[in-house]
Order: C-alpha cells, then sequence, then structure tokens
C-alpha cells in the first residue's frame, strides 16, 4: 500500500470524525442553551426573590452561608433553587416539625386522627403541621429538578465545549495528513 494512500484515508476519516463531533458540539451547545433558558424562564415566572440576611439570619450558620450569595435576588437558575431548597425550605421544614419528615408527621397524624380519646386541637396542628411538610417538600421537589436540569445544561456546555475543540484538533490533524500525503506520492509501505 502506497504510504499517501493510507495517510488520505487517515485523513478522511479524521475530517469525518471532526464533522460528527463538530455536530455533537453544536447540538450539546443548543441543549444547554435550551435547558439554561428553560429554568431561567420557569423559575423566573414564580416570581421568588431569594431571602435577604435579616430574614435567615437565625438558621445554622451553614444554611446561612449557602444563602448568602443570593441574598435579595430573584431566584431564576439551578444554583439558587439548590440554595433555596435545601437552606431555606428545608431548615424551615425541620423547625416546624423538630427534624421530623413527612413521613413521621402524616403517622403520627393518621394514627391520631383514628383515635377518639385525642384532642381535637392537637389532631387539627398535626394536621395543619403535614399539610406544611408536604407543601414544602413538594416546592422542594420542583426547585431541586430545576437544580437537577440547571447541572445537565453546565454538563452539556462543557460537554460542547470538548466536542468543538475536539473537532478542531482532528481537522488540524487531518488537513496537515492530506498535506503530507502530497509529499509521500512515490513512498511505499512495507
Amino acid at each position: 500500500m502506497k504510504r499517501s494512500a493510507l495517510d488520505r484515508l487517515v485523513s478522511w476519516i479524521g475530517l469525518a470524525l471532526a464533522a460528527v463531533l463538530l455536530l455533537a458540539g453544536g447540538l450539546l451547545a443548543f441543549a444547554s442553551s435550551f435547558i439554561t433558558n428553560q429554568v431561567s424562564d420557569q423559575l423566573s415566572a414564580q416570581k421568588i426573590t431569594m431571602p435577604e440576611q435579616p430574614a435567615f439570619a437565625k438558621l445554622a450558620p451553614a444554611d446561612q452561608e449557602a444563602l448568602a450569595p443570593f441574598a435579595g435576588q430573584p431566584l431564576v437558575n439551578g444554583a439558587q433553587a439548590k440554595a433555596f431548597a435545601d437552606h431555606y425550605i428545608l431548615a424551615h421544614m425541620n423547625a416546624a416539625s423538630g427534624g421530623k419528615t413527612y413521613e413521621e408527621v402524616s403517622g403520627e397524624y393518621m394514627a391520631l386522627s383514628k383515635d377518639t380519646n385525642a384532642d381535637p386541637a392537637v389532631v387539627k396542628q398535626m394536621g395543619d403541621l403535614r399539610q406544611t411538610l408536604f407543601m414544602g417538600n413538594t416546592l422542594r421537589s420542583m426547585l431541586l429538578t430545576a437544580y437537577a436540569f440547571g447541572t445537565m445544561a453546565t454538563v452539556a456546555a462543557i460537554a460542547a465545549g470538548v466536542a468543538i475543540v475536539g473537532a478542531i484538533v482532528l481537522a488540524v490533524l487531518a488537513f496537515l495528513g492530506i498535506r503530507h500525503a502530497k509529499s509521500a506520492e512515490g513512498e511505499v509501505l512495507a
């Protein structure tokens, strides 16, 4: 086989791979942009403002530290959604329930509501707490879903950059290979 034929074959395969990587990079960049815009649009529509320092001053130091960078900002991205869900809503849920989960409170409420000797005020209080925890968990779930999608957008953006750089490197190598094939016209591989 002639060296120039091998160089051309490898170079054309490299160009084809570069085209595939460029296409993948473009699709990943589009996906990243689309997801980022959807997360931002959906969160913006809720008109949530991140709490300012006085609102979270009584929370644990770790919660305060997580909320501080976003204080007073509109909630529009995944990082803010995670901070709000895990360090504001969850902190308030834990404070209200003494650290009990929705499932634990719901079980206690169900047992109390079946107990004919239970104090109606306690049953109502437990029912209200159950509803509060249910709503808190629902909000947290939605916000953490936005965070997950925001993270996917970030990963897609990184992958797009890597794919595009890979496409450029492969294209340059392929063009160098084609140029080398012209200079190796008479060579034969052993």
